[in-house]
This record gives structure tokens, C-alpha cells and sequence, in this order.
């Protein structure tokens, strides 16, 4: 095998079709547009234009709504905090505060707060104090003989 012999795939590449370029290439004269009318002169863009129809887009009904103020928070998972912990990022001595899980580097940043989310075995007796947690993350820390404090969002200035 030499640089020379490199070669696609037979069928990898696929030529472009050159448009208007007589009448031998299948694709000459019109270059396929067909005859006069808006779709056939360049310079043209008709997304979603339906000929003055009500375009579709603004027929379908629209549903939902994003909460504009709302929190945003930080999502971590019991078997992560664990993973930590038996690496020695986190003190299991001291209460883990949110500081304290930015620190060991198991949370980017706080956004409006942190979450504990019960995925994932938790072994260490842990004292957490975050801003929220699901009630099987509540359970999951109890059980392991630690708790999980959860305090008030303080609002996003």
C-alpha cells in the first residue's frame, strides 16, 4: 500500500450533478426547474410559504410554557457523592455544604442551588446541606446513618 494507491470505497463518492450543461447531461437547458414561475428564477427562499395559504406552521395550535423566572438547579446523584467520597475529594468529618461539593469538583457551579437525586449505593455517613433533594435521596442518606438538610432557595438576584 503506497500514498498513490489510496482510493474511496467503489459507490463512497457520488459525483455532483452539473446543472445546464446541455442537453447531453440529462440536466441541461431548465437544469431541472421546469418552466418560468417563482421556484425557477434564483435568489429565491419560500420556507413554509404555502402559494398565500395559511402556512401550516401557523395552523398547527400552539402548546406550553417556560416559566421565564424559572430556578435552574445543579443535579447530582448519590452514587457520584459516594464515588467521591471513598476518593477522598470529599470529608465525610464536617457537614458537606454546597461550597463544599463546588470545591471537591463534583459541581461545576451552584446555579440557583443543588439537587440530590437518589441514583446510585450511598455508604458514607454523610451530614449534607443543599438546597434540594428527592425523598428517596432523604431515605437513601437516613438509611446509610447520615441526613440530609434541606434548605430554602435563595432567590436568584
Amino acid at each position: 500500500m503506497k500514498l498513490h494507491e489510496l482510493r474511496d470505497n467503489p459507490g463512497a463518492v457520488k459525483k455532483r450533478t452539473r446543472v445546464g450543461r446541455g442537453p447531453g447531461s440529462g440536466k441541461g437547458k431548465m437544469g431541472g426547474r421546469g418552466i418560468k414561475g417563482q421556484k425557477s428564477r434564483s435568489g429565491v427562499a419560500i420556507n413554509g410559504y404555502e402559494g398565500g395559504q395559511m402556512p401550516l406552521y401557523q395552523r398547527l395550535p400552539k402548546r406550553g410554557f417556560n416559566k421565564p423566572n424559572r430556578k435552574e438547579f445543579a443535579v447530582i446523584n448519590l452514587g457520584l457523592i459516594q464515588k467521591f467520597v471513598d476518593a477522598g475529594k470529599l470529608d465525610v468529618k464536617s457537614a458537606v455544604t454546597e461550597d463544599a461539593l463546588v470545591a471537591s469538583g463534583l459541581v461545576r457551579r451552584k446555579l440557583d442551588g443543588i439537587r440530590v437525586l437518589a441514583k446510585g449505593e450511598i455508604s458514607a455517613k454523610l451530614n449534607l446541606e443543599v438546597t434540594g433533594a428527592s425523598k428517596a435521596a432523604i431515605e437513601a442518606v437516613e438509611k446509610a446513618g447520615g441526613s440530609l438538610k434541606v434548605t430554602k432557595a435563595a432567590a436568584a438576584e
